[in-house]
């Protein structure tokens, strides 16, 4: 089963999302494993776990490539159930086959490795794994042959090492011939702290309409009516024309008015409220512990010249 022709540069996959073929993601791509015969990308591994740590192999078979997004025909459950290595971890057959079963594929009939990383030799593997459908190679970085299936990545550089130390020994080492360096390593990982932010719900905002009473003052201007009496004597001129009248009691009268103030309500919109919510950022600290690890090295050799050493890397 070979990949569609997208696929046919396996150092252009490394790191790329994978989604499953709902749309979600599933992780990113950790190894690339390429056909013995074909040379092209048939699984790649999708780091899962903390950190990384376990990869899940996944096929590329019916697998699509949108931009930098690797889609494959497959649940996101369905890849997390997969059976999952460690980083660096061997497959033998008996995991290859568990995997065939698990996706539903055909075993298949040629074998496959793992993508060449810089400073590899393109196409050497050694036959160790022959018969096997997938074999590990190297890590970016390694020189020398790929281990086969069932030998983990790094045996055969540390074997040939071996070999020419003992084929150094057989034949003796000249006058002023110093012997081969020898090299040996361990690999130091620490924890790296990702923090990222999900949005949680933390309360609610009301806008209620209450009715209040409160009184109200005003002043009106109000008119009325009053009596003022007014004394004009008569002229003598005019007594004349009234004649005399006779001495009696009699009264007259006048209506007042005066103004009274006359209450009415009326209800009118004087203003509009409403909430709004507003998004604030604001800087806070964030610590948890982290674990890495740290070589330490001491040597048991003694003499005039050298004394028992100890010492720390980082």
């Amino acid at each position: 089963m070979s990949a569609d022709g997208v696929f046919n540069d396996p150092s252009r996959l490394t790191g790329l999302p994978v989604y499953d073929k709902d749309g979600d993601k599933i992780g990113n791509v950790g190894q690339v494993y390429v056909g013995d015969r074909t040379g092209r990308p048939e699984w790649v591994t999708v780091k899962t776990g903390l950190f990384g740590m376990n990869e899940t192999l996944v096929p590329l078979a019916g697998a699509r490539r949108a931009g930098e997004d690797i889609h494959v025909p497959y649940a996101r459950e369905t890849v997390k159930e997969a059976p999952r290595l460690a980083a660096d971890e061997h497959l033998d057959p008996g995991q290859e086959k568990q995997l065939y079963q698990h996706y539903g594929l055909a075993t298949a009939d040629s074998g496959m490795s793992m993508a060449e990383g810089p400073g590899t030799a393109a196409g050497t593997r050694t036959e160790s794994g022959a018969g096997t459908g997938m074999s590990t190679a190297p890590r970016p970085g390694m020189a020398g042959t790929a281990a086969g299936a069932g030998t983990p990545a790094g045996t055969g550089q540390a074997t040939a090492g071996s070999q020419d130390r003992a084929m150094a020994g057989m034949r003796g080492a000249e006058p002023g011939e110093g012997k081969a360096p020898q090299t040996e390593e361990l690999i130091r990982s620490e924890e790296q702290l990702h923090v990222s932010t999900e949005e949680h719900e933390i309360g609610h905002a009301r806008l209620r309409k209450i009715v209040v009473t409160e009184s109200v003052t005003t002043s009106v201007p109000l008119s009325h009516e009053e009596v003022r009496v007014i004394h004009e004597a008569i002229a003598p001129e005019d007594r004349s024309r009234m004649g005399r009248s006779a001495i009696s009691e009699a009264q007259t009268e006048v209506t007042l008015h005066a103004e009274q103030p006359v209450i009415s309500k009326e209800t009118i919109p004087v203003e509009r409220v409403r909430m709004e919510t507003e998004k604030v950022t604001e800087q806070k600290e964030v610590s948890a512990d982290v674990r890495k690890e740290r070589i330490e090295y001491d040597t048991d050799q003694t003499g005039q010249d050298f004394g028992g050493r100890r010492g720390r890397g980082r």
